[in-house]
């Protein structure tokens, strides 16, 4: 009532549209909101914990302050901001009676959101371009990687999606909505599906983004693993089995994200089509599997890493290992 007032003092334009909107991909949440709500908890620690433990790890270490694994810090932390952005508000939710976001709120979830998620990729595309200068020019990689250079793919790895899709926000928040109910869980793509009218100019902003932070990046990825693949095939099987150690983390890393992101895509797309309780598990995959798996994956396959894991995990159980 007080912006109500406001703007007509003001003679301000309302926007009756815009105030709340509601999470209608819940299932029976007033049932089983404890037992949701002890999931997710549980989920986020885990997720939380297993990826700062790598991150600490490098940190601490001096031998794994190289661009590679300052790389991986720098994933594995995206992985915990991308999670924080979805899992805290559906824990408060769990326990609310109406699950509610207003339209601000909701706006800054799904900008954040797709900027973590596309950092990812661009994360990945610093990873592969380090690996490619090391096993590709490696009396070189000492001038190529500086701190300098690690620095800048880091900056660039963060600030472009913020800004591209700064943009995007910025042309959402101009369209009409005709409908206040998202079939989902968080603010994800499917705020499009509040418009009255599809917008050509967001459409078209859209798969650029799409193109620039997604599939660019994955080009260039397999692009340079290819060029890494050809390079080590006529090497000695020591070189190959070097480059196998350090590319397969990433390249798992890669094929998971990419195949998450991708069925995330159709799914949104196809939402009327699918039964509700699958919609609900697909569209919190992107925020389920990658952090929690990231960190097994370079925890157990990076071999520094992994010495460095089992003296901690050692020092804490002191007894029991010898």
């Amino acid at each position: 009532w007080q912006s109500f007032f406001l703007r007509r003092h003001l003679h301000l334009p309302f926007k009756f549209n815009v105030t709340y909107i509601t999470f209608a991909g819940h299932m029976e949440v007033q049932k089983y909101k404890y037992v949701y709500f002890m999931i997710v908890f549980i989920t986020y620690i885990l997720i939380i914990c297993s990826n700062s433990t790598i991150i600490c790890l490098i940190w601490i270490h001096r031998n794994l302050h190289e661009p590679m694994y300052i790389f991986i810090a720098a994933l594995l932390l995206n992985s915990i901001l991308l999670s924080t952005v979805v899992y805290p508000k559906l824990l408060i939710d769990f326990l609310s009676e109406k699950q509610v976001i207003s339209y601000s709120a909701c706006l800054f979830q799904y900008f954040m959101f797709y900027a973590f998620a596309s950092s990812e990729y661009l994360l990945l595309s610093a990873m592969a371009y380090d690996r490619y200068v090391s096993i590709c020019k490696p009396l070189q990689y000492p001038t190529i990687m500086r701190k300098t250079t690690v620095t800048l793919l880091l900056v660039y790895a963060w600030l472009v999606p913020i800004i591209q899709l700064g943009i995007s926000a910025i042309l959402i928040d101009r369209q009409k909505f005709c409908t206040f109910t998202l079939q989902t869980v968080f603010c994800s793509n499917s705020i499009h599906k509040l418009y009255c009218v599809a917008s050509r100019t967001l459409t078209i902003y859209g798969f650029a983004l799409l193109t620039n932070l997604s599939i660019l990046p994955v080009i260039f990825i397999l692009f340079t693993y290819a060029k890494i693949f050809i390079i080590t095939y006529r090497s000695s099987k020591e070189v190959r089995k070097k480059a196998a150690q350090t590319c397969l983390p990433h390249l798992l890393v890669l094929i998971n994200f990419s195949l998450l992101s991708t069925y995330n895509i159709i799914i949104v797309r196809l939402e009327a089509d699918v039964p509700k309780t699958a919609y609900l598990i697909t569209t919190l995959q992107l925020v389920l599997y990658p952090p929690l798996f990231n960190p097994v994956i370079y925890g157990l396959i990076m071999k520094d890493i992994y010495a460095h894991f089992k003296n901690l995990f050692c020092s804490l159980k002191v007894n029991q290992c010898h």
